[in-house]
């Protein structure tokens, strides 16, 4: 691995490149400025480190000081999960970027086996960087195709995560009809998919639409203020309702366990449900992020 002082302007710290020493280190770093390299690269400054394919998206950001804070807002709600399966055995994760999913789950959830599937192998080849853990009985990087992994995996994950971007955006073997179908057979009866969805509205109504056929229906919707992006709750049980008392009542105890805002989710996830917003996002013209 390589490292030189970060090369943007009015910026400190150092980027890490997947290089070997004594290479053109001014074509490389003239390659980042110019969007031309192929690989991801990490830059460490202000004690955070954080994940890119080009300079101008974060694709993952560590805090040095804290390496299991979640740190962007659609981690946070990603992880409401836990208000519908609060003790979940087993965990797939499509995509890993930084890991930071992976190492909060890990930590927190210590009974939960958890796979991570990433087919780029020079995001895997981070896996130091951002601290991630060993592969072991809890945890596992796999390096594959994730809609392909899907289709042939033998387990039964009771949660999958669906968190997986290139360099262009959404991976495109998971923006089919045939992936979603895969996921949801994958799943047992009580399971449930939780998708981060970004990108322009067309795109995103289009896997809503996918969602919402292969669900029969039975998914939540939440924006993300400000980001452009929304996290979906798909279950697989087309007759499952959540437990909104039960919700109500847990939420500060789980908020204290895990250090999220999960009554403010539990809120959240209510008002979505009995307004619809997920039938008013597919049919609204595009307009800025609407808060709940």
């Amino acid at each position: 691995m390589l490292e030189l002082p970060n090369p943007f302007a009015n910026e400190g710290g150092v980027i890490r490149l997947l290089e070997p020493p004594g290479g053109d280190t001014e074509a490389l770093l003239d390659s980042v400025l110019a969007k031309r390299y192929a690989k991801p690269f990490v830059i460490e400054d202000d004690g955070a480190r954080c994940l890119y394919f080009t300079r101008d998206f974060i694709q993952s950001e560590m805090r040095l000081d804290d390496p299991c804070e979640l740190a962007f807002a659609y981690t946070r709600k990603m992880m409401a999960f836990l208000l519908f399966l609060p003790q979940p055995r087993s965990i797939l994760m499509l995509g890993l970027g930084g890991g930071s999913l992976a190492r909060y789950c890990h930590r927190h959830l210590p009974a939960a086996r958890i796979t991570a599937v990433e087919i780029d192998p020079h995001v895997i080849a981070f896996r130091d960087q951002f601290l991630l853990p060993a592969d072991g009985e809890r945890f596992r990087i796999v390096q594959a195709d994730a809609a392909e992994f899907v289709a042939r995996c033998g387990d039964r994950p009771e949660v999958v995560m669906v968190d997986a971007f290139d360099r262009d955006g959404v991976a495109p073997t998971l923006c089919t009809r045939e992936f979603y179908q895969d996921l949801r057979a994958l799943l047992p009866r009580k399971g449930l998919a939780v998708a981060n969805l970004v990108g322009p509205k067309a795109e995103r109504v289009a896997h809503l639409e996918m969602l919402r056929t292969v669900f029969d229906g039975n998914v939540i919707l939440l924006p993300i203020a400000d980001d452009g992006n929304y996290v979906a709750f798909a279950f697989r049980d087309p007759a499952f309702e959540p437990r909104w008392r039960w919700m109500e009542d847990e939420a500060k105890a789980m908020r204290a366990r895990y250090g999220l805002d999960f009554p403010r989710l539990a809120q959240r996830l209510e008002r979505s449900r009995k307004l619809g917003f997920l039938r008013r996002e597919m049919h609204a013209p595009e307009v800025r992020t609407r808060r709940l």
